[in-house]
């Protein structure tokens, strides 16, 4: 965008972005991969996430993660800062609606003008997949896993499913662990209408037993797994849902995040292990650490990694995702959103 007289604003919903996000999944890991780097090297403005939560409904929340993410001149990206509002209501189950909804709004850095909303949670869900699967490969040293656990079957893990076989992951078979049977048994199969051989199981342990990765997308708001020997030096644990592993656990592993000040805090796991421990020793490194070869896996060690989600990882996505959408046809121009210069 440019600082025109004429400003744009594009609305993108989810049927473009959806169609868009299956057609791009390697290049979402891939623009998802340079952020982390990015970040790293001082190129992004990552604030803390902001929570409103609410006395009266204890179990939901919305959060604001605001961020900057300044492109690389050589490649002609552009700078674009913005914000994802992005709302969890477990309860919404009940009603037949999905738990987490959530809109994109990107910001054109020469104006400070908005210039696109795009409707958020299925961009938030592939930028939280590509970077469990990034990590995933990065600690596992590969992309073959014998089994993949899976707890927690709800739209979360469903989409980490589509990042790992669509980025070329060969998996022999999944396990799938819900709460709710009914649930686990649909994911399971819906795995097998795609060819794909897969089992519930009706333990975690069950479930992570034998498995080379082990992926947890649940809505834990504490910890309910304490005991390391649950765990193998085997296994990576993609812990995207951040509350599910005990404090033992998580001093027994190797522990990768995506950025150790965002992830220690908010009660997640291991938040509540600096809280204990009174330090940060039991933490690796970053994801960027692993890209840069700063940090190795452990093989004699559980791998444990604890993505809280950045900000500038859904700019990333949700920039080229409206690029792609304006190049299609697919993003609605709003004409005369804004008010004219002059305006009082």
């Amino acid at each position: 965008m440019n600082g025109s007289s004429q400003q744009r604003f594009d609305v993108v919903g989810a049927e473009a972005i959806s169609a868009i996000l299956a057609n791009h999944r390697s290049e979402v890991v891939g623009l998802v991969r340079d952020a982390y780097l990015a970040h790293q090297s001082g190129r992004t403005i990552n604030p803390d996430s902001y929570f409103l939560t609410f006395p009266d409904k204890p179990t939901a929340r919305i959060i604001a993660l605001p961020a900057r993410l300044q492109g690389d001149a050589a490649d002609g990206k552009t700078d674009v800062a913005g914000i994802k509002w992005i709302s969890s209501f477990p309860e919404n189950h009940q009603r037949g609606l999905v738990r987490a909804s959530a809109v994109v709004v990107l910001n054109d850095m020469a104006t400070g003008f908005p210039y696109a909303c795009l409707e958020g949670s299925l961009i938030s869900a592939a930028r939280t997949a590509a970077s469990a699967v990034l990590a995933a490969e990065l600690l596992h040293g590969g992309k073959r896993a014998r089994a993949v656990a899976i707890v927690g079957a709800g739209p979360i893990a469903a989409t980490h499913v589509e990042y790992l076989l669509g980025t070329g992951w060969d998996i022999g078979e999944f396990r799938v662990h819900d709460l709710a049977p009914e649930r686990a048994e649909a994911f399971r199969d819906r795995l097998r209408a795609r060819g794909q051989a897969a089992e519930t199981a009706t333990t975690v342990a069950d479930a992570a037993r034998g498995a080379d990765v082990v992926l947890f997308a649940t809505t834990a708001p504490q910890p309910y797994l304490d005991d390391p020997t649950l765990f193998t030096a085997e296994q990576t644990i993609l812990h995207v849902s951040l509350r599910d592993l005990g404090v033992p656990v998580i001093l027994s592993a190797q522990n990768v995040v995506d950025d150790v000040e965002h992830c220690l805090k908010a009660k997640t796991s291991v938040h509540l292990a600096e809280q204990s421990t009174g330090n940060r020793r039991f933490i690796a490194g970053t994801i960027a650490d692993l890209l840069t070869g700063r940090v190795a896996p452990d093989p004699g060690r559980t791998r444990v990694v604890s993505p809280f989600g950045l900000g500038v990882l859904d700019l990333a996505v949700a920039r080229f995702v409206h690029a792609q959408a304006v190049a299609d046809g697919r993003a609605v121009a709003i004409d005369g959103f804004f008010a004219p210069a002059g305006t009082p």
